[in-house]
Order: C-alpha cells, then sequence, then structure tokens
C-alpha cells in the first residue's frame, strides 16, 4: 500500500505537467483555427463589397469553412 502512494505522489507532478503540455497544444490549435475562420470572413466581407450576391458569397463562405467551425455559417449567425 506504500509503494502504490508513493507512485502516485510521484506520478502525480508528472501528470499535470502532461496535462499543461495538452491544454498549450489545444489553445494553439484554437488560435490557428480562429485566425482561419477570421480570413474566410474577410474574404466573405470583401466578396459582398465587389457586388457579388450574397448567396454567392455565402457559399464561398461554408466552402473556406469547411470542416473549421460548426454550422453552416462558420462559427458566426447573424441577422440578415
Amino acid at each position: 500500500m506504500k509503494k502504490l502512494l508513493s507512485f502516485v505522489l510521484l506520478a502525480l507532478p508528472l501528470l499535470a505537467v502532461q496535462a499543461h503540455e495538452n491544454d498549450a497544444k489545444a489553445v494553439a490549435e484554437d488560435i490557428q483555427r480562429h485566425r482561419a475562420m477570421a480570413a474566410a470572413h474577410e474574404a466573405a466581407a470583401r466578396c459582398l463589397e465587389s457586388g457579388k450576391k450574397h448567396d454567392v458569397c455565402q457559399k464561398e463562405l461554408q466552402a473556406a469553412c469547411k470542416g473549421l467551425a460548426l454550422g453552416k455559417y462558420c462559427g458566426m449567425r447573424h441577422v440578415h
């Protein structure tokens, strides 16, 4: 029992370091996703500014965001 307790006490700091590294990796991936979504939305804004129809720009946005965000609005939804 004492050996098991010693093992657990020694393993806890290692698990904490691993969790922190996983958190840092998840945060970095989340940052990349947000930047990619922002770029897709900027492209959609430029599309609309160019005079293209909303439906055309929406389809381009959906294509740019495929697999990036949930739903067909690339992580954003607002009133139209």
